[in-house]
Parts: structure tokens; C-alpha cells; sequence
């Protein structure tokens, strides 16, 4: 029987909309590829780190019971600006599935890249604990903390490397497939705002006030102490109106330019990456497919990645083994 085609895997960043990572996956497994490399930043560093672990399959199973009440529940608010969410509660379905397995004994070879804050370049995680590797690649800035592991300062991989090609580019393989979250938005009301039609959740909005108070209280603090000045004297000081300049979107918050701003930059990076190691099959997943927050999406992202994964396939006429 002829073996099945070898498929060497890039799984990029993009929050909730990284479970479509995992309906990529099973329609390469449905039509009989066999993934023999994977590379994935922050959530598909995630996705392809269980995945390299044989462990998928249970934590898919877990994430299709989350509601919007579990989720909010996991989302442990940090007394540290540094982070506004600890991402111990997150990331435990994850440490239990693999169980301290170290990345060198994986079946299939895994690299997580996460980003080194001050050396800025993009860190390979290809050997030491799974879990901590992922956890790593995904400490998003201003959402959850950084941390230190070799004594280098890591956040999420994503920041310089959204869609990881180039750690599968030596893995001998008949195809490359890279999956990316960060498509272009359709013409909508501005993201990350409640819409006219009130669609926001509240447990969303939390989030966004919650985070968006910490980071405008850490700046506060930050700007006053380098001026000399005390935090009370300018707590609430709004700048003078100015009629050059148009009204913000209404209900826009510190948390939503972060992100906005953080996608921006993304999706610029993960154009140069692609031009620079361009996959045979890319499967693009737009911005605006959900909220990085969504996490109780899970099934609706599963779908729609089976579905652009299965139309990339098809339009790149790249046949089953």
C-alpha cells in the first residue's frame, strides 16, 4: 500500500480562533496525511504541542464542554500588572493531559517558539518539558505574565513569528501546510467593540474593563513617576477637545488598541514570514472569525477549520495518498 504523504505542519497565533487548528488537523488525518512535523506559536503551540502527544482527541473532548461561565471561571485575574490573568488555571487541562513529557520523546517533532522580550528574537523550544514550552509561547502580553525560563524574559510567540514555517523547513516531508489566524477582517463594525446590536457578552466586557483598568492605571503610574508628579493629581484628567480630530469608536477601551494593535503587527510579520518560506497549502482564518476571547467557541472554530482546511486542499489540487 503506498504510504501515506508526509505533511510538515505550521500552526500560528490568533487566541480562540486557534481551535481551528484542530479541525485542520483532522481533515489531514480524514484524507490519509500524516503529519510528521509541527511547528505552532501561542494557541497553536498548544493545539500542535497535544497533538504531537497523542492527546488531542482529550482535550478536544474537554474544550467542547466550555461555556461562558467555565471560561470566565479559568480567567484568574492577577494582582500583578505585569499580567491581567494568571495563566495557571488556563493552562492545567494542558499540564494534566501531558504530563510533564519532555519534547525530545514525542513521537512526531515539535517546536513551540515563543519570544525572548529583551534580546527580541523569536526563541525554539525543541527540547525540556512540553508544558512549560507552551506555556511560554503563550504569555500574551498584557493578558498573562511573561515568564523566565534559562534566564530569558519569554512572552508570546506570536509577536515575532505569528505563523512558525521556518522551524519545519529541514523536516523531510512531501508537503508543508501552514495555518493562519491572522486574515483579513470583513467590512464590520470595529472589533473588540460592542456592536449597535448589543451582541457584546457581559463576561467579555469584564474582561475588557478589567484589563483595560490595569493597563491604563500601569501607564498612569509609569508616565507620573517619570514626569515626578502624583498619581492623584492626574487620576481622571481628560485632554482638551480638540474639532481636528473625529470621536472615537464608542465603548473602544485600553484593552481593545493592545490587541487591535498586537493583531496589526501580526499579520504585517506574518506576510514577511510566508514570503520569506512559503508553504505549499496555506489555510487562512480572518480576525474577525471570533473574539481572542472566545474560548467557548470551540465547535463553530473546529467547523470552520475543517471547512477552509478542506477548500485550501482542494483549490492547491493537492491529492489524498
Amino acid at each position: 500500500m503506498e504510504r501515506p504523504k508526509r505533511v510538515a505542519l505550521s500552526l500560528g497565533a490568533g487566541g480562540a480562533r486557534g481551535y481551528a487548528h484542530i479541525g485542520a488537523i483532522q481533515v489531514l488525518e480524514e484524507r490519509g496525511f500524516e503529519v510528521v512535523g509541527i511547528a505552532g506559536a501561542s494557541m497553536g503551540a498548544l493545539v500542535g504541542g497535544l497533538h504531537a502527544a497523542g492527546r488531542l482527541a482529550d482535550y478536544t473532548d474537554w474544550v467542547l464542554t466550555l461555556t461562558q461561565l467555565k471560561v470566565v471561571r479559568m480567567l484568574d485575574v492577577s494582582r500583578s500588572s505585569i499580567g491581567a490573568f494568571r495563566a495557571e488555571k488556563v493552562l492545567a487541562p494542558v499540564s494534566d493531559l501531558v504530563d510533564g513529557v519532555p519534547i525530545e520523546s514525542l513521537p512526531i517533532p515539535y517546536t513551540a517558539v515563543a519570544t525572548d522580550l529583551f534580546a527580541r528574537k523569536p526563541v525554539w523550544f525543541q527540547r525540556g518539558p512540553l508544558d512549560v514550552a507552551i506555556r511560554a509561547s503563550l504569555a500574551i502580553p498584557g493578558v498573562f505574565s511573561p515568564v523566565v525560563v534559562d534566564g530569558r524574559v519569554l512572552v508570546d510567540g506570536g509577536l515575532m513569528d505569528p505563523v512558525p514555517v521556518a522551524p519545519i523547513a529541514s523536516v523531510p516531508a512531501d508537503l508543508t501546510v501552514a495555518v493562519s489566524l491572522t486574515g483579513e477582517r470583513g467590512p464590520r463594525d470595529t472589533p473588540g467593540v460592542p456592536a449597535e446590536d448589543g451582541l457584546m457578552d457581559e463576561w467579555t466586557e469584564r474582561i475588557r474593563r478589567g484589563a483595560s483598568t490595569l493597563l491604563d492605571n500601569e501607564l498612569l503610574r509609569s508616565v507620573t513617576a517619570r514626569l515626578g508628579r502624583d498619581d492623584d493629581s492626574q487620576t481622571g484628567a481628560e485632554p482638551p477637545e480638540d474639532p481636528r480630530y473625529g470621536a472615537l469608536p464608542p465603548g473602544l477601551r485600553g484593552f481593545d488598541v493592545m490587541n487591535l494593535s498586537f493583531e496589526a503587527m501580526q499579520a504585517v510579520v506574518a506576510r514577511y514570514q510566508l514570503a520569506s518560506y512559503p508553504p505549499d497549502v496555506l489555510v487562512t482564518v480572518s480576525k474577525d472569525a471570533c473574539r481572542s476571547v472566545d474560548f467557548h467557541r470551540a465547535a463553530e472554530m473546529i467547523e470552520l477549520g475543517r471547512t477552509l482546511t478542506a477548500e485550501a486542499l482542494d483549490n492547491a489540487e493537492v491529492a489524498a495518498p
